[in-house]
């Protein structure tokens, strides 16, 4: 069976499919594999190395001895519902309707790509800011949009406000944020916050934000642009527990907004996977109610860890950005003599026996040459495998 010619124009303009037609494979598959077969440390993909709280996974196998295993309902198990509707009201004072203002998903990916694909039409416009997590440039050009960066720069990876403002214009739909970012580990000041709120009211624009590493924050708490004045009406908010519980593999996500705009996201969620992971909802409810210390301590412990390979990455001669948020540093490799990520990253394994991944696969085609020397490590691994990756790294300041 062959595919028809306007869906081989749509998955390649999407990044899905290479120039010969088979399926483009990600950097991420690419490194991670290449992790499994040289045996290196794998500071590439950006999941953790040690399993979540343990009342969360005893919570898990509970439900599943209760039964739990069966088409859960559409919008999400009453239980988490209700419980990111707490959760919401305890971090950010915000009040939410769990049975029309909530909708959990498949992960956060899932709750990007039904958000996406119901509020654009072909020609919309959609603005993010690049680098930026390689699914938004997929989901829209499979929703048909035009895709317009607005660029992040070293060393703080902060926007230009007046390139944000050339940016966003009456064609432009959405606008995505993903604070903390992904891969920089920027947060936005709560100017630039603001300033997209007042963009979207200007241009009539929606604002989607994915928050997934909003408890992962070192210096300030997290603000969710949809707390700002003007901003709920016209705001989706999209999370998961991947990353708060360390707990990537179980995909439970979800969205709150009005209840207008979720049931328009409901109305494509419901043919992409219908529900999901029944069992873990109850668990990801009960990890949502854990007393504040845990969220206190998580967020104190990846900044060890962010610290321990910081230390290793510029003892091996990386220039480096502090990252404020999420998983990940953002590495120069020039002061090492190497201007191409990507070759670097695929001779990692040999020079220092560690992987991770290049900037520029977080960059659409036209502006990777900006980006080329940077690469991403992720921190959120055992300190151990840290500092044995920081004294492999220092093999580099040798050659």
């Amino acid at each position: 069976m062959t595919m028809s010619g306007a869906w081989r124009r749509t998955a390649r303009g999407a990044g899905l499919l290479a120039a010969d037609g088979t399926v483009a494979a990600s950097i991420f598959a690419e490194m991670s594999a290449l992790a499994m077969r040289t045996g290196a440390i794998n500071l590439g993909q950006g999941f953790p190395d040690e399993d979540g709280p343990a009342v969360v996974l005893e919570a898990a196998r509970q439900a599943i001895s209760d039964g739990v295993n069966q088409y859960p309902p559409g919008r999400g198990q009453p239980v988490l519902l209700e419980a990111i509707a707490r959760h919401q009201y305890r971090f950010y004072a915000l009040e939410l309707d769990p049975g029309n203002e909530i909708l959990v998903t498949a992960g956060a990916t899932e709750a990007l790509a039904a958000t996406i694909l119901a509020l654009i039409e072909p020609g919309d416009e959609v603005v993010t800011f690049e680098p930026f997590y390689d699914a938004y440039g997929g989901l829209i050009g499979l929703g048909g949009g035009i895709h317009r960066p607005v660029p992040l720069r070293a060393p703080d990876y902060q926007p230009d406000l007046d390139a944000l403002r050339a940016t966003v214009t009456d064609r432009t739909r959405l606008i995505i944020v993903n604070d903390p970012h992904n891969p920089t580990g920027a947060v936005f000041a709560r100017q630039t916050l603001e300033l997209i709120v007042e963009l979207a009211q200007r241009h009539d624009a929606l604002i989607v934000t994915d928050e997934v590493y909003e408890h992962l924050t070192f210096q300030a708490p997290h603000i969710p642009i949809t707390t700002l004045p003007g901003a709920w009406d016209r705001t989706v908010t999209i999370s998961s527990g991947g990353k708060t519980f360390s707990l990537t593999g179980w995909k439970v996500g979800w969205v709150s907004a009005p209840s207008s705009i979720i049931t328009a996201i409901l109305a494509v969620k419901q043919f992409l996977t219908y529900v999901s992971a029944a069992p873990f909802q109850p668990a990801i409810a009960a990890g949502l109610d854990l007393p504040d210390s845990y969220f206190t301590h998580i967020a104190a412990e990846l900044e060890h860890k962010r610290d321990v390979l910081a230390t290793g990455l510029r003892a091996a001669g990386f220039e480096i950005t502090l990252p404020q948020g999420s998983y990940f540093i953002v590495a120069d490799a020039t002061p090492l003599g190497f201007t191409d990520g990507a070759e670097l990253c695929r001779r990692l394994p040999e020079l220092a026996g560690v992987v991770a991944v290049p900037i520029t696969a977080f960059c659409s085609p036209a502006n990777r040459a900006d980006y080329a020397p940077l690469v991403r490590f992720a921190f959120c691994k055992k300190i151990e495998l840290l500092e044995q990756a920081s004294k492999q790294l220092a093999n580099l300041s040798r050659r």
